[in-house]
């Protein structure tokens, strides 16, 4: 529906939004209504060259497979094993359907349980925006000298959108996730970080459509997200979409390469 401008109405963009499948993290439906600049480093294909290098390989919360299998698709060699964990039963289906083809092992395993593998099972450990990353797990699933690359959503990211809904945040939640925790959480894990990078990115949403369909997708910027809970706030910002043009935010994330100490396992030929 439109309105006497032309303009699709308020409640025919929530609509929408509410409907969009929210499963793995696919955002091209996300194009032309919404645009996040992209980290200068190129982490999928960053991960790809590690990829090439590896023996044993694991992603950690890999939502839907789709980072893993862009970096198994552009690596220059296949590792021999290569396994993936997710919490989530969606993605979880979604994460075997698009991985086992490249012959990756996807694990159902909740994000806040001990990973379902061997101590010293990898040499390679990665995972794009984990909830939290499990720095003592991630430890002893990987073998002396293995290495974890990631990236990370980094603090306060998009709090322009969070604080529009949930009020001014404190600094505890805005500092959470920063990259010194981090460097300290994952020393204290028995890891050594060897590279820390860290980038604040632009985040543009043009429509309340787009809105809707990021805080459902990203449940953790507003828990317990509903468009009845938030009805006044999305109502709002429509209003000052519609009138100044799109809502901006800014998104924060860091790359953190990690090695656990002890011998390098010699490179396959």
């Amino acid at each position: 529906m439109t309105d006497r401008t032309g303009r699709r109405t308020f409640e025919d963009l929530v609509a929408e939004g509410a409907s969009v499948p929210t499963g793995g993290w696919d955002f091209s439906w996300f194009e032309g209504r919404a645009h996040e600049a992209r980290p200068s480093w190129g982490y999928a294909m960053r991960t790809a060259e590690r990829l090439g290098r590896a023996d044993a390989v694991l992603d950690i919360q890999t939502g839907g497979g789709e980072a893993l299998d862009f970096a198994l698709a552009h690596a220059p060699r296949q590792p021999r094993l290569a396994a993936a964990t997710e919490g989530w039963p969606p993605n979880v289906a979604k994460a075997t359907a698009l991985l086992r083809p490249r012959g990756v092992t996807v694990v159902a395993s909740p994000e806040d349980a001990p990973l379902p593998f061997a101590d010293g099972a990898f040499d390679l450990v990665v995972s794009r925006h984990p909830v939290e990353a499990p720095w003592a797990e991630i430890a002893r699933v990987l073998e002396h000298g293995g290495a974890y690359f990631a990236q990370h959503v980094g603090p306060g990211s998009v709090h322009e959108l969070v604080e529009h809904f949930l009020g001014a945040q404190p600094d505890e939640r805005r500092s959470a996730r920063h990259p010194d925790r981090e460097r300290r959480a994952a020393g204290a894990a028995g890891l050594e970080v060897v590279d820390l990078r860290a980038e604040r990115l632009r985040v543009e949403f043009h429509d309340i459509a787009a809105v809707v369909h990021f805080l459902r997708k990203v449940i953790w910027m507003v828990p317990g997200f509903t468009v009845e809970a938030y009805l006044p706030q999305l109502r709002a910002l429509h209003e000052r979409i519609e009138r100044e043009g799109a809502f901006v935010a800014h998104s924060t994330r860091h790359l953190l390469h990690a090695r656990k100490s002890g011998a390098v396992r010699t490179p396959r030929p």
